[in-house]
């Protein structure tokens, strides 16, 4: 498929950065070829407005986010509190249009990996069920190594394409703390996942070329397929 989910741990874990950072490298780099980004649903104003102001992308704002609703809520607190449904037909459908008109999509996930999207099913069913690469967005924090752990899991119970682990500094951090909090060698020994990089923390997450460039220090042949390496 060309498309590649990225998730996290859990919100505020580094989701956008590294769908920014990726989008960035390939305006600069890829730019031959047609680039698609979506958030599937959202909750609240967010990610959407984000990449509307970072980039032109010639695509509605239905077609980046064909489900939205008003309250920062879970999205099915957010819809039962406008007596509407999560309606997932009307996000496969426009994902599946986008894939079609692009080159390569991007897909951004609402919350963590274990968060809901209906009463029924989480991000993870999501992604297992519509057979989506992924990749699993780890914050640079105490914990870090065993929520690296769990969402692996979770992960093979939900029979997803995990194609690596992407670490992200949410505050800035030390190359010590960073080696102590998430030692990649004993995440990729117990996960038996790769590690494809490492963010730093950004304090400019704006700064376009900034972004490439640290997306750039990725395993960007796990990540992008039009990638120059």
């Amino acid at each position: 498929m060309n498309a590649l989910l990225i998730t996290a741990t859990d919100t505020e874990s580094g989701k956008t950065l590294l769908t920014t950072a990726l989008a960035a490298y390939w305006q600069k780099y890829c730019s031959a070829r047609s680039l698609g980004i979506m958030k599937p649903i959202q909750s609240g104003v967010g990610d959407r407005e984000w990449y509307q102001q970072l980039f032109t992308l010639e695509q509605s704002a239905e077609e980046i986010t064909p489900l939205y609703f008003q309250a920062p809520l879970a999205p099915p607190i957010a819809a039962a509190q406008e007596n509407r449904r999560v309606d997932l037909a009307v996000v496969w459908q426009a994902f599946t249009a986008l894939c079609q008109r692009r080159d390569f999509v991007l897909v951004e996930a609402l919350g963590g990996l274990g968060s809901p999207v209906t009463d029924e099913l989480t991000v993870a069913d999501l992604a297992g069920d519509w057979c989506l690469p992924t990749v699993l967005v780890v914050p640079v924090r105490l914990g870090a190594i065993a929520q690296a752990v769990a969402n692996v899991a979770l992960a093979r119970q939900a029979r997803i394409n995990l194609v690596g682990i992407v670490l992200n500094c949410v505050q800035p951090r030390t190359d010590e703390e960073i080696a102590n909090w998430t030692p990649a060698d004993l995440i990729q020994s117990l996960t038996n996942i790769p590690i494809l990089g490492c963010l730093p923390y950004l304090e400019n997450p704006a700064e376009l070329d900034k972004l490439a460039q640290v997306a750039s220090n990725l395993d960007l042949e796990c990540l992008l397929p039009f990638a120059k390496v």
